[in-house]
């Protein structure tokens, strides 16, 4: 069996299109199960899982504890499954998605799985990541992601197309669907519920790297990732922004986290002076960074209330 896990917030609007989606992209595993953790929805989310999925396992976590608690939950609700696969409420799977990852998680030392993500549009997504360091923040920060990511040592994005059409391995991955061995999960541990959203999936693929565990794409897998809610709400961006920064710090020592925040604040700073819609969105990292800059140095939780 492998325990198939969603988190959920508030999230009735775009639930359904997952659920729909799970018998195709489930096409060929003869063992699963829909676990869901719901961190205190308010609009129906655990009434409609319920209701569609009548032998889904429901877990309500009491609060909204955040993405990583709600994983952890998934991920203890059977610890006898041979894998976790982590979903995004906003994602649909495409036919044989995870069959095609399960196969690429059978390769020896691996631990996590990801498949080619597109758009509504299909357009491809770049969710492949290398490994943060601060030459790739100030690479990003002067030029951007999408013109950095051509170079390996100026973006953690990489943005080549045709990495995504063979099998590749990098330094993590953006989280929205996620395959973990059950070698993986007992080794690493929980997942990091003090970056309550954003940065968690980073730091728990670093973390399978310290172990010797590899992340793989798996490119014959594909799954629709609606997303964009962080690139138009100032709050989100700001706490994406911090936690990012405050990872770093943690991994490195504040010296090199001081370095790190440098150069992210001037990537802020610069699209805020740009101005344009997205002004406001780094205007309020910006002042996170700043109001914030010694929790995120020191490794602390930041307060991202409004």
């Amino acid at each position: 069996m492998i325990t198939v896990g969603v988190v959920t917030h508030r999230s009735a609007d775009v639930l359904p299109g997952l659920l729909d989606s799970l018998p195709q992209g489930l096409a060929g595993v003869p063992d699963w199960r829909l676990v869901v953790a719901d961190n205190a929805s308010t609009d129906g989310s655990v009434e409609l899982v319920r209701r569609r999925v009548p032998e889904a396992v429901v877990i309500q976590t009491g609060g909204n504890r955040g993405y990583a608690a709600g994983v952890n939950a998934c991920a203890a609700a059977d610890p006898r499954a041979r894998a976790l696969l982590l979903l995004n409420p906003d994602v649909r799977l495409r036919r044989g998605a995870v069959a095609a990852m399960l196969a690429e998680g059978a390769t020896p030392g691996t631990g996590i799985v990801v498949p080619r993500l597109v758009d509504v549009d299909g357009r491809l997504a770049h969710s492949l990541r290398r490994r943060p360091t601060i030459g790739r923040a100030l690479g990003e920060a002067l030029f951007g992601g999408r013109r950095a990511g051509r170079f390996a040592a100026l973006s953690e994005v990489v943005t080549d197309p045709a990495a995504y059409t063979r099998p590749a391995t990098c330094d993590w991955a953006t989280g929205a669907v996620m395959l973990v061995t059950r070698g993986c999960l007992d080794a690493v541990g929980d997942w990091d519920e003090s970056f309550f959203l954003y940065s968690e999936e980073t730091d728990f693929a670093l973390r399978a790297a310290d172990a010797g565990f590899v992340l793989r794409l798996a490119p014959t897998a594909e799954a629709v990732h609606v997303g964009g809610e962080v690139h138009t709400s100032p709050r989100l961006w700001a706490l994406l922004t911090a936690n990012r920064v405050r990872l770093f710090a943690r991994r490195t020592g504040p010296v090199r986290g001081a370095a790190f925040w440098s150069a992210v604040l001037v990537g802020e700073g610069l699209r805020a002076a740009r101005g344009g819609r997205s002004a406001t969105t780094h205007r309020a990292a910006l002042g996170m960074l700043l109001r914030q800059r010694r929790n995120i140095l020191g490794g602390r939780c930041v307060d991202f209330s409004p």
